[in-house]
């Protein structure tokens, strides 16, 4: 596995030329974007929400944008849905543990934020 960011090679592996390159573009992919990032800090440092309490908290982001990402997140394995039989229905929003684990970045981001 590479652990060198792209272009980064160990120059004394000669093998190292021949590894695949950084995985940046596809984590962008899952996590890219404004809302996932905010949408992903809430559930992750603040615990489950409701759909209403995220549109509440995330200033800025509108309904249709907070549906399309949100189900991005779930079908990407990030964010669990959970559906409960009442009407009107309820429905909660949870990191997963995929998800939680990504708290180090965060913090990482915030400290480096910090010390700017």
């Amino acid at each position: 596995m590479n652990k060198h960011p792209a272009g980064l090679a160990d120059q004394k592996d000669p093998s190292a030329q021949h590894e695949l390159p950084c995985p940046m573009p596809d984590i962008a992919k899952l996590i890219g974007g404004k809302w996932k990032l905010i949408l992903l800090q809430v559930l992750i440092f603040q615990g489950t929400k409701r759909f209403s309490e995220l549109r509440r908290q995330i200033e800025g982001i509108t309904q249709t944008m907070l549906t399309s990402q949100l189900r991005a997140l779930e079908r990407d394995g990030l964010v669990a849905r959970k559906v409960y039989p009442e009407v009107p229905p309820k429905v909660e929003y949870s990191a997963t543990q995929r998800a939680r684990q990504l708290e180090p970045m965060f913090k990482e981001m915030h400290a480096w934020w910090l010390k700017s």
